[in-house]
């Protein structure tokens, strides 16, 4: 080859290989551009505001840019790269919230791969956590954090903090509407002195209810006991009149004085026997239909006391709630409005418990058109006291309406705005979406929505924690909160739907 080369360089001459070398280096550049434009410079940038940063309120994830920024009350606090899912195992791109917090986790997926300070945001898998960042989307579906920006985040969040993920960059604006909650003071100073005696009024109807519930038990297993009696005296009393009989037949037929003497005897007998039988069965009827009785007005008094224990309750929690922020997701997909909020109950299996008791119809005008997926927040209190209204902001990921468009579309109603918009706090929330609710979204969780138009490789594929609820469809049904348990792998419609139709049908299967 060396020879070949030689030979060839004497032949050609010296311009012949400024035009060999020009040729190698031009193909060089472009294979070096085409690989800069397959994995993008990484970004290694971190920043922090320059001032005190208050509770994360949010986060948002740009997959195209591959960045997330941290948000509290005041605006961007936290911005740091990140790496994304990758083709086939995309991260979903949609609406989340931590669920879950683990500082030292390792996967049950992938080869038991270290996800250091771990925020679970789904419950089949994906989630924020420390990990590599080569510059460009590597994941399996999961959003990669630096290291050490995943560690000092970490004691930061709670769980419920909403997590954005979008297909491009998005940021929260300043906003304002008339549809958005407008808290009352008066409500707000009232609903701590309003929870409390609730509270006792319900704990005190929970006992009277126990109480009523064993008495009205022992009073049916008193009126079972005494039924069972009486079913053996009306067996008995036939046979001792039966005998009475047979002994006047026999005194009749009785020839001798000595026959007469047996038989008389034995009818006095069997006349006591009868006469004995007959006090017992009607002294057993008449305590039969006294238990009875009893036992009637003991369940009566039971269930009266369960709907007064159920009321209270309910009177109660909704005192409790009232002194939570409030979460509101309103479908097109369903044309229905969901409320959640915190009750701060740990659950047996992990979590904290979400109550999810509203659940109504809601008006969407023009229901055929997209409506796009916006996230309105209550980022503080616009100004001081409780009379301060709240200050809002909007962020939206979806193409449709724009946000001022979408609300205008939309009409509440009226009894869930008395419901919770009196006592409407900074970090309330309002999100609009074509998309129905996710499966992912249980009674662990803050609402789930994914935006079906994008890819959800990293979603799609995995499967849930063993155990855990999730939601049975792909919304809740009409039997309540309509959970089951999930404990193999099962096949799940994905939530595909039709722009810019109101039919909506599971169109994909997919696989935890």
């Amino acid at each position: 080859m060396t020879a070949q080369s030689t030979v060839a360089t004497r032949r050609w001459g010296a311009p012949a290989i400024v035009t060999l070398a020009a040729m190698a280096a031009l193909a060089a550049l472009t294979a070096d551009a085409a690989a800069r434009q397959a994995r993008p410079v990484p970004i290694t940038t971190e920043a922090t505001a320059p001032r005190e940063a208050g509770e994360p309120i949010m986060a948002i994830v740009s997959i195209g840019s591959q960045q997330v920024t941290f948000h509290d009350a005041d605006g961007r606090i936290l911005h740091a790269p990140v790496s994304t899912g990758t083709t086939g195992r995309e991260t979903p791109a949609g609406v989340f919230a931590i669920i879950e917090k683990q500082k030292d986790h390792h996967s049950t997926l992938y080869d038991d791969a270290w996800m250091p300070n771990m925020q679970r945001i789904t419950w089949n898998g994906i989630a924020l956590h420390g990990g590599p960042l080569p510059g460009y989307a590597a994941s399996h579906g999961c959003v990669r954090m630096p290291y050490d920006f995943a560690e000092k985040l970490f004691d930061k969040t709670g769980i419920g903090m909403r997590v954005i993920i979008s297909p491009n960059d998005a940021a929260p604006v300043e906003f304002s509407h008339p549809a958005l909650f407008m808290p009352n003071a008066e409500a707000i100073a009232a609903a701590p002195a309003r929870a409390e005696p609730l509270a006792r009024e319900a704990a005190e109807a929970a006992k009277t209810a126990d109480d009523a519930k064993k008495a009205a038990a022992t009073a049916a297993r008193e009126a079972a006991s005494l039924t069972a009696s009486l079913r053996k005296l009306e067996w008995l009393k036939p046979r001792a009149d039966a005998e009475l009989t047979f002994a006047d037949k026999a005194l009749a037929a009785a020839k001798t004085d000595q026959a007469k003497a047996r038989a008389e005897e034995l009818k006095q007998k069997a006349a006591a026997k009868a006469a004995e039988a007959g006090t017992q069965l009607d002294k057993a009827k008449a305590d039969a239909k006294s238990k009875l009785d009893a036992a009637a007005a003991a369940k009566d008094a039971a269930k009266a006391a369960e709907t007064k224990r159920a009321a209270t309750a309910e009177a109660a929690s909704e005192a409790k709630l009232a002194l939570e922020p409030v979460s509101v997701y309103i479908s097109r997909a369903t044309q229905k409005l969901y409320v959640r909020r915190n009750t701060h109950k740990r659950s047996p299996d992990g979590g904290e418990v979400f109550d999810a008791t509203i659940e109504v119809p809601v008006t969407i005008r023009n229901p055929d058109k997209p409506i796009g997926t916006h996230v309105f927040t209550a980022m503080a209190r616009n100004g001081a006291g409780l009379g301060a209204g709240l200050r809002w902001t909007a962020v939206t990921i979806d193409n449709g309406d724009d946000a001022k468009d979408a609300l205008d579309r939309i009409t509440i109603p009226q009894d869930v705005l008395d419901r919770i918009a009196p006592t409407a706090l900074p970090r309330s929330s309002i999100i609009v979406s074509d998309e129905p609710l996710s499966r992912e979204t249980n009674d662990h969780t803050e609402f789930v929505a994914v935006l079906n138009n994008q890819p959800q490789g990293g979603f799609l594929m995995r499967r849930p924690t063993v155990g855990v609820r999730v939601a049975r469809g792909n919304y809740w049904g009409n039997d309540g909160f309509g959970f089951f348990f999930q404990h193999n792998w099962n096949p799940q419609s994905a939530n595909t739907r039709r722009r810019g139709a109101q039919y909506y049908q599971p169109m994909q299967q997919r696989w935890w």
